[in-house]
């Protein structure tokens, strides 16, 4: 058995946690792999929670935010040319209890059509048929709302969703919005998603970020107690 292979390295699961101690997990994430196709990827046996939006969305800030790392999610100046699944372990050293998939983004209108239709279906794939896909969490811009692309994500993993995939939608650069603005978004977003939960999400400012990942500890602990609640009644909506 290795300490890097999480389909072996499972570590035990706290007993309890609350913010401070979720945000100290997510900490402790740190680089697995990366691959450009679904069979490329290693099975894993432990939870694992994927995070998907267009180009731009602020995926890779969130990703560092959470995890308190500035470089652990790639930002590429050019929006859409990141290609792989990006793989990242979490737990104490030695130990694997969860992992963290970063798609690739989605929607960047310079890439060609041929590469767009390729990660597509990779990322389809991805989430149709990875068995240890656990949760996913969708980033997007509230200013701009759920697109087409977002929405058709949306149908994609809808069936595994009715069957107890977890989901949340995190509306990113809240900073940019008034009070009034998010409460809008919150509520658009809810009409437009059809199962899972709606949160504002901040890197800048840092909104939202201890409730997502106390939520994200919860997703890959089903069997530990939150000591604290997850979130402020206004900055959440539930299906």
């Amino acid at each position: 058995m290795t300490a890097s292979d999480p389909a072996q390295s499972v570590g035990t699961f706290p007993p309890t946690a609350d913010a401070k101690s979720a945000m100290g997990w997510m900490h402790t994430a740190r680089f697995l792999t990366t691959a450009a196709q679904l069979h490329q990827l290693p099975t894993v046996e432990v939870p694992e929670i994927a995070f998907v939006g267009r180009s731009n969305a602020g995926k890779s800030s969130c990703i560092n935010t959470l995890t308190q790392q500035k470089q652990l999610a790639f930002a590429s100046k050019k929006p859409g040319r990141t290609q792989h699944i990006n793989l990242f372990s979490l737990g104490r050293q030695n130990t694997t209890d969860a992992v963290l998939a970063d798609l690739p983004g989605y929607g960047y209108a310079a890439v060609s059509r041929s590469d767009k239709m390729r990660w597509q279906q990779v990322m389809v794939n991805y989430l149709v048929h990875r068995e240890s896909l656990t949760g996913i969490v969708l980033l997007c811009d509230p200013r701009l709302g759920l697109t087409g692309l977002d929405e058709a994500l949306l149908e994609v993993v809808r069936p595994r969703v009715e069957d107890g995939l977890k989901f949340l939608v995190l509306l990113t650069k809240a900073d940019k919005l008034t009070r009034a603005e998010q409460t809008k978004a919150l509520s658009i977003a809810r009409l437009q998603t059809g199962g899972g939960e709606v949160r504002m999400f901040s890197a800048l400012k840092k909104q939202g970020v201890d409730e997502a990942a106390l939520l994200l500890w919860q997703w890959a602990h089903p069997q530990a107690e939150a000591v604290a609640p997850i979130a402020p009644a206004d900055s959440t909506l539930k299906f």
